[in-house]
């Protein structure tokens, strides 16, 4: 088979591409990356027809860009993306070069791979110590408007930690999606493939006060205000956590990893709803009713539902509070039980709703989960 190398350096730190087939690419991966990580990553390509593959090392987008679009099928970067300044333009230059179905394969030090290094490497009270300096540097100063700059001047973006939900995230709002995902030694590598176009995100929920899209009265979409619970790019995953984990009970999303600890306390105790009152102020939503949903969400609903609950403003305290169904069915039926009742007297209905939702949440202790 033909053979094309570029080799400036053959060490993995620095930036190299290899475009080649056969036999000489799998020697040349397994060098700069070992046995594991090049069994999964050929374990993965061998179920897949096309041998045109792109290998780099790199972290700057412009080593991608260089390449003609759609000369491969698929690309491997053996550089984790930790060390990308501009991670999202990165995703989106390789969405630019793959065809629609293409393969991406990289990886990424998480958050977690991150911390369970970190306590295993220092005696205990030291290791928490670092730890917290570490999470203070490296998860809160990039994402706060003043030390983000204090942040990047310094490291360059180099040794950047991101979450797992943040990283998929991103990859699904510049239109990949994960398909397989490994655990390495201390690196989670990932098969990612192109499904469309970047959505091309202006404005991504990465601050402590958040705005989602929803679907409010006949469909229109607004955004819905909240307090962070969940890691950035998270609102990008919901079809993927369906997918793999499907709901639990109460109709939430089962073994949400992209919720973070201290959204777990918020939700608990209604903290992260707070900033919805905002939604009401503005008239978008009223204090009981059906709740906004996203797209996906409001997918699973039946269409009789999805045009029922359309007609009315969503409310920021919902029938679940009254009713507490367990099953997505139940969920739809207690919403339309509501509507039903409302539709024959509005204010009775919401005045009824709403001491019967504060009488299970303050007495009864119903929690948002």
């Amino acid at each position: 088979m033909d053979e094309t190398i570029s080799l400036p350096a053959m060490q993995v730190a620095s930036d190299f591409h290899i475009s080649i087939d056969g036999q000489h690419f799998r020697n040349i991966v397994q060098e700069q990356v070992g046995q594991e990580v090049a069994s999964f990553i050929f374990s993965y390509l061998g179920t897949i027809h096309s041998q045109r593959n792109l290998v780099v090392a790199t972290s700057t987008r412009f080593n991608i860009l260089n390449h003609i679009p759609g000369s491969s099928d698929n690309l491997i970067n053996l550089k984790r993306i930790n060390d990308v300044r501009y991670l999202n333009k990165f995703f989106e230059a390789i969405n630019a070069f793959l065809p629609v179905g293409g393969i991406y394969i990289n990886s990424v030090q998480t958050y977690d791979i991150r911390k369970q290094r970190i306590l295993k490497k220092y005696p205990p009270i030291l290791n928490w110590f670092l730890y917290s300096l570490d999470v203070l540097f490296r998860r809160v100063f990039p994402k706060m408007p003043v030390t983000k700059k204090i942040y990047f001047a310094l490291t360059q973006g180099h040794n950047r930690v991101l979450s797992k939900a943040e990283t998929f995230g991103r990859l699904y709002s510049c239109g990949f999606e994960v398909e397989c995902e490994k655990l390495v030694g201390s690196e989670l590598y990932f098969v990612a493939r192109k499904t469309r176009e970047p959505y091309f995100d202006t404005n991504p929920t990465y601050g402590l006060l958040i705005k989602l899209r929803r679907i409010g009265k006949n469909g229109k979409m607004f955004g819905v205000y909240k307090a962070r619970t969940m890691h950035p790019y998270a609102e990008y995953l919901q079809e993927y956590v369906y997918k793999k984990n499907s709901l639990a009970e109460g109709g939430k999303f089962k073994d949400d990893f992209r919720v973070t600890t201290s959204g777990k306390f918020m939700r608990k105790f209604w903290l992260d709803e707070l900033p919805m009152l905002i939604n009401v102020m503005r008239g978008q939503m009223k204090i009981v009713g059906v709740r906004p949903l996203s797209r996906h969400y409001l997918s699973l609903y039946p269409e009789e539902a999805r045009q029922r609950r359309s007609q009315y403003r969503p409310g920021l305290i919902p029938p679940f509070y009254v009713d507490m169904p367990k099953t997505l069915d139940e969920i739809v039926a207690s919403e339309l039980r509501y509507l039903d009742a409302y539709d024959k007297n509005p204010i009775i209905t919401d005045f009824s709703y709403l001491f019967k939702a504060l009488y299970n949440i303050l007495i009864n202790r119903a929690r948002s989960n």
